[in-house]
């Protein structure tokens, strides 16, 4: 009796080992983009503003067209400049569905890409004197960014995604009154781990992603 049981239970140990080894090996498979950009051509990008000045907008608006067009090919798309400036070249004092829809005939522009890029809670890492009426420091900051695709015939916003994250960032200007400007002279180095880390978030439905099967 005592042999067959041990027999037995080899058994089902070889039988166990046969069923694991004929198990289907765990693959990691790419997951293409969730939004397809092509389908959005031609896309207006519209300059990101920013709640501070400087260039923190301008530097936002390179990074995230960077790192949303990675993984989606060749994707035609058409610098509009700032907010401002896309309204007078067309004749228009209010960014509304009026401007999309003229932006849209005269640049020949199917989707508009527009963001804001929001400043708050600056923590300078030294102290200022009360005595001196500007200096340059280096600060942690929150910062949120917004963005969303737009399109030009209807005014609808199409996607839209947000972003939050805090970061020491270099290079702040801080001037009497608590009034704060970032415009460094190498903004990449100054705040380019801040804005890469809100980029990346926001630009995840654009990219393609990773996961076992």
């Amino acid at each position: 009796m005592r042999h067959a049981a041990t027999l037995a239970t080899a058994g089902l140990i070889l039988a166990g080992t046969f069923a694991c080894s004929h198990r289907p090996p765990v693959q990691t498979v790419a997951v293409p983009p969730l939004i397809d950009l092509k389908q959005h051509e031609m896309i207006g990008v519209v300059e990101f503003g920013s709640t501070s000045d400087g260039k923190l907008g301008p530097l936002a608006t390179r990074r995230f067209t960077q790192w949303a067009r990675h993984d989606q090919g060749l994707v035609r798309i058409v610098d509009l400049g700032s907010k401002k400036r896309a309204m007078s070249s067309v004749g228009r004092d209010r960014w509304d569905p009026e401007t999309f829809k003229a932006l849209g005939q005269q640049r020949e522009v199917k989707t508009l890409l527009v963001g804001e890029l929001k400043i708050s809670n600056i923590r300078p890492d030294i102290k200022v004197l009360a005595s001196l009426s500007s200096g340059q420091v280096s600060a942690q900051v929150d910062a949120v960014l917004e963005v969303q695709l737009i399109e030009t015939a209807t005014g609808a916003s199409i996607w839209s995604s947000s972003a939050a994250g805090t970061r020491s960032v270099g290079h702040v200007s801080m001037f009497s009154g608590r009034r704060f400007s970032f415009d460094a002279d190498d903004p990449d180095r100054a705040y380019g781990e801040l804005v890469d880390s809100l980029v990346e978030q926001a630009t995840r439905d654009f990219r393609i992603s990773w996961e076992q099967r």
